[in-house]
This record gives structure tokens, sequence and C-alpha cells, in this order.
């Protein structure tokens, strides 16, 4: 008997977008006070969920969104696209040549050089003119209803912290200096409360090059790499 595929992805993805679309509307009208640590908290909870839409898009890219090719391609545009108006199949294309050119100087996510020039090099990789000029047009007709600064808040500052803790724990960390494995990568040590609040599990980043078919919430799952 065939086992029947499993559609917990997309339930998982909806779980996450549906938290992103809650909380983003909810902050856009939230009274912002300065001297409120709850204001810092719901930054990094929304910085949060921005790195998971990312995750999920990133899942969509390797099909364990959902067996309907249909569906994981729809949930990666959504995700994609309220991530920072990002191109689903061009984030696809760069991902998959990630992983067959690992560590190389055919490998887009990868430069030599140190963490600010790496960084800028890996944006740069994937930032176009268009997105810019979607994001500024959505920034400029949202505030017509909303404050400013809530915008500013819990939609800019969020997404863009999104970005540094996306490069820092899931490509910097895991591919920095030299490795003696067949993926060209490291893990952090296992603990899955961490490697979940810090990257959604990919800090388990051998695990990822090592079964790329495991989505992030099984991927604490994995057998770790053995040390030599």
């Amino acid at each position: 008997m065939h086992k029947q595929p499993s559609h917990t992805g997309f339930f998982v993805a909806l779980l996450v977008l549906g938290s992103w679309a809650a909380c983003i509307v909810s902050l856009m009208q939230w009274q912002v006070n300065f001297s409120n640590p709850l204001l810092y908290l719901f930054i990094l909870l929304q910085m949060h969920l921005y790195t998971g839409l990312f995750i999920t898009a990133h899942d969509a890219m390797h099909g364990t969104v959902s067996p309907s090719k249909i569906l994981n391609n729809a949930v990666g545009y959504a995700c994609t696209f309220l991530y920072a108006a990002f191109w689903f199949p061009y984030l696809n294309k760069q991902h998959h040549k990630h992983h067959r050119h690992v560590h190389t100087n055919d490998d887009p996510d990868y430069h030599h050089g140190n963490f600010i020039a790496w960084y800028f090099s890996f944006m740069r990789n994937y930032l176009s003119i268009w997105q810019i000029i979607i994001m500024a047009a959505a920034f400029n007709i949202l505030k017509i209803w909303i404050p400013q600064q809530n915008l500013l808040l819990f939609w800019v500052t969020p997404s863009l912290l999104s970005t540094l803790q996306l490069f820092y724990f899931g490509t910097y960390l895991p591919h920095k200096g030299e490795h003696d494995n067949l993926h060209q990568s490291r893990s952090q040590k296992r603990n899955h409360i961490l490697a979940f609040f810090s990257c959604y599990f990919f800090g388990y980043h051998y695990e990822h090059h090592d079964s790329p078919g495991t989505p992030w919430w099984r991927l604490w799952k994995t057998e770790p790499p053995i040390s030599k």
C-alpha cells in the first residue's frame, strides 16, 4: 500500500502566514509608547514571524509545503511577496544553485569576506530596483490609513532585522570558513529551543543540505553530522 502524501506542511505554512498576518494587522493600530517594553517584544516577535515567512517560502522551494505543486508554489509566491516583494521563481532558481555549488564561486549565497561585506553581497544578489519601487509605493499608500511610526516599527524594521537573522544563522555561521565535509557546512549545537528561535532549526544546516526534502519543522528530528 502506498503512503498517502502528507498535507501537514500546508497547514504549518498557513499557521505561519496566519500568525504573521494577525500580528501585523493588530500592530498597525497599536498605540506606540516607547517606554512600554511590549513595543520591543512586538518588534522581535514580528522579526521572528517575518523569518518564518521566508523559511516557509524556502520549504516551498524544496516542494515540501504541499504535494500539490499549485498549492506549494502559491504559498511560495505569497510568502516571498509579503516578505519584501521578492519574486519566488528567481529566489527558487538561486537557492537551488546554492545547493548545487555550495561554498564555491558559483554559489550566489557565498562570499569571500567578512560579515559586513558578505551580508551586503548577499543582499545585493537578491534585491532588485523593482522590489524597492513596490515597497516604497506600498509604504506611501499604506501611510494614508496607518500611522507612519507603526509602519516603520512593525513592518519595515522587523523585515530588515529578519534579513540579518536569516543571513547570520542560515548562511554566515553555517558556511563561513573551511569545512571537511560533503556539504561544506556546519551545524549549531543541538539545542532545539535555541535552534527554533534563532532561525526555525536552520542552524542545523548540515542536516538541511544532507536532507533538503525535510521541512523546517522536522529538521530537529534529523541525525546530526558525525564529528571526526
